[in-house]
């Protein structure tokens, strides 16, 4: 069963335009791997410069195996270079009741 997940990442100092480098594949590598369903990744930005993406892994079982793939795992590396994971609930605008985002 689809598993939606909403992810937050907080790019280190002069990072912001590698970490939305990185945003333009991620889902493409996700996909070419067979870990994710076909609907593409949304994409947005929060007013501090937090980079927000909703996608959705095809199971729980994706999950797993993303964390033994050798593409999934280069690609984590190359994110480890420019951000830093954050809980969605440091995004300021998820306090709010609707949340708004810029598109990217």
């Amino acid at each position: 069963m689809e598993r939606i997940v909403i992810v937050a990442y907080k790019p280190f100092l002069d990072k912001e335009d590698d970490l939305k480098n990185l945003m333009n594949s991620h889902w493409d590598i996700l996909h070419a791997e067979g870990l994710v369903t076909d609907r593409k990744s949304i994409i947005c930005e929060a007013e501090e410069g937090i980079i927000v993406e909703i996608f959705g892994w095809k199971s729980k079982e994706a999950i797993e195996l993303a964390h033994s793939n050798k593409s999934v795992q280069n690609m984590w590396e190359e994110y480890s270079k420019v951000c830093e994971y954050i809980p969605i609930s440091n995004v300021k605008e998820s306090k709010n009741l609707f949340s708004e985002f810029t598109s990217i």
